[in-house]
């Protein structure tokens, strides 16, 4: 059912994001056009079945899914050129919409963002699961039309997400402290080890993983991210510094009131994050499980988790 989805659906740009949403809305039989200025990475989407290219049909909803720098413009040239409402999936709300100031029909934009992704890029790393349970923000602004709102809502729904209905501004506070911030710390982080004894990295432990994980994505793409939502990020940084700033001065001083204080809001910082997939925080435990040193034991172990409705 693709009930409130208005058909067809053209989604301009068959990344990862593009690609992902068109083999989920293919999943209930909707219409999907593709359009790309990569003509390999439409062929791509295609033969995947994520949708079939645009042959210059009127679409009923436009979803932007290109790169930061582009999604001002191409969501201006969706309205302009068609009747239908548009969208995007970009990680910036408040940047393309003063880019849409005096455009004809924005009050059929509606901007979203699903909070999923990974550190792969390009049609060949999509899933049509990508979006399950995972955050949709549905952002709406002052002057979007109710019917655009609940058309783009129905979409994120379909594509099997849970929805977030944040204003722009609310949106680019919310994902500079829980993307863009935590992005460019890793970053940090990982550029001490570029140049690291070799020694020293052989100490390396799931720790140090963990925390860099997100540093190996595209620079050129966090470019425009971090850039199209400045005053957000610069905000938050200029917090990290301060507490940097007293952090700094218990390590040296060896004064451990200002040291236990930070890192206890760094454990309740954890622990205010919600589950896996949104919602509430929810408690977790650690479960250390003993294996034999035979073939299959692992897959037995993932098997009897699965029967158990665990996710791994």
């Amino acid at each position: 059912m693709a009930e409130g989805v208005p058909q067809p659906v053209l989604i301009v740009g068959t990344g990862l994001l593009g690609t992902s949403l068109g083999l989920a809305l293919r999943r209930h039989g909707v219409e999907v056009l593709l359009t790309d200025r990569d003509d390999e990475h439409l062929r791509t989407a295609s033969s995947l079945g994520a949708g079939r290219p645009h042959a210059g049909e009127p679409p009923g909803l436009v979803v932007v899914a290109v790169p930061p720098d582009h999604v001002g413009p191409e969501v201006a040239r969706a309205l302009v050129e068609t009747d239908a409402v548009v969208t995007d999936v970009g990680s910036v709300k408040t940047a393309p919409l003063r880019a849409l100031e005096g455009v004809r029909g924005i009050e059929r934009y509606v901007g979203s963002h699903p909070m999923a992704g990974s550190e792969r890029s390009g049609p060949l790393a999509a899933s049509p699961t990508l979006f399950d349970g995972r955050p949709w923000a549905v952002v709406p602004h002052e002057t979007s039309d109710p019917a655009a709102t609940e058309a783009v809502t129905a979409l994120a729904r379909l594509a099997g997400a849970s929805i977030v209905r944040l204003s722009p501004e609310e949106h680019d506070l919310a994902v500079a402290r829980t993307s863009h911030l935590p992005h460019l710390l890793a970053v940090l982080v990982a550029g001490r080890l570029a140049d690291a004894p070799a020694e020293h990295l052989a100490l390396s432990g799931q720790g140090v993983r963990d925390v860099t994980r997100v540093a190996g994505g595209d620079p050129g793409l966090w470019e425009q991210i971090v850039s199209g939502n400045a005053p957000a990020v610069a905000g938050l940084l200029t917090q990290v510094r301060d507490q940097m700033d007293v952090l700094i001065a218990a390590v040296t001083s060896g004064d451990r009131g200002p040291l236990g204080e930070i890192l206890e809001q760094g454990v309740a910082g954890t622990l205010a994050i919600p589950g896996k997939h949104g919602g509430p925080s929810r408690p977790t435990a650690s479960v250390f499980v003993s294996l034999p040193d035979h073939p299959g034991e692992l897959a037995r172990l993932f098997a009897d988790a699965g029967a158990s409705e665990v996710n791994i």
